[in-house]
């Protein structure tokens, strides 16, 4: 489908054929955070280092939008919940496909936390998503992550795994899970999903390098690239750590190369 290559190359770059996205839909499930107060400040930072891609919720899109300045991609974030909620992980559709084609996305993201005793409904919701998004040419991304009594861990390559695939056999064009901490464990999650796959950026890190060595080897094991949040725009040079990664994703930097990059800026 034309429609969907043309949105799908508004997001992915066009000679690595990967991609560096900047989540900021957190404003509806932990409020305005740090680095999300002044949204249209913070998407002009991301902007300048160079990323491909913000992902926002509707209501933000126009408080975000800058009328000026490089362009970058938009995904709709559809789904949401909050940390109010005594069931913080079941997320619900707030937004719709036909909404995010009006508001000018170039895709859509679902999230789904499997294990969660309301994943039924997830996966309903996921794939009736995945169905419009045909209709419309609309790519879209699942956030595919694994929260729930049975989980024993996380970040654990069974899990993350079997996360991917799900996401995969939805419809997903693009999946996003949990890194699982090494190349070597990553690449069986990559190797069982036939769609591309990016790592999330999680909770805020301690250290430059404990980012940047993840970004590494998640891409060593085949990784599309990387959506990475708070430790983008939460960074105390939101700008430069966003050139950085984009600088390993697309041009295959390494750590100590980007380390000496980033403490330059």
């Amino acid at each position: 489908m034309i429609g969907k290559a043309i949105r799908l190359e508004r997001i992915i770059n066009r000679q690595s054929r990967k991609t560096v996205i900047v989540p900021m839909d957190h404003g509806m499930t932990m409020g305005p955070i740090p680095g999300l107060c002044d949204i249209k400040a913070t998407v002009g930072e991301v902007v300048e280092g160079g990323a491909n891609a913000i992902i926002l919720h509707k209501g933000i899109v126009e408080a975000g939008h800058r009328g000026g300045g490089k362009d970058i991609g938009l995904i709709i974030h559809l789904s949401a919940s909050t940390s109010l909620s005594p069931t913080p992980n079941t997320k619900v559709l707030v937004c719709t496909v036909e909404e995010a084609v009006l508001l000018g996305a170039d895709a859509v993201s679902v999230h789904i936390n499997l294990g969660d005793p309301g994943d039924s409904a997830m996966l309903r919701d996921a794939g009736a998503v995945a169905k419009v998004c045909r209709e419309w040419g609309m790519p879209m991304l699942a956030m595919m992550y694994t929260r729930g009594e049975k989980i024993k861990n996380q970040f654990g390559v069974k899990y993350v795994a079997h996360a991917a695939r799900v996401g995969a056999e939805l419809g997903a064009d693009i999946v996003k899970v949990n890194y699982t901490g090494t190349p070597d464990t990553f690449r069986s999650v990559v190797e069982g999903c036939p769609v591309p796959v990016v790592i999330a950026g999680g909770e805020k890190m301690e250290t430059d390098r404990d980012i940047l060595t993840m970004v590494q080897g998640a891409l060593k094991a085949g990784a599309a690239g990387v959506s990475i949040g708070r430790n983008a725009f939460q960074h105390k040079n939101p700008i430069r750590i966003v050139q950085t990664i984009c600088k390993m994703t697309h041009e295959g930097w390494d750590v100590g190369k980007s380390l000496e990059f980033l403490k330059k800026g």
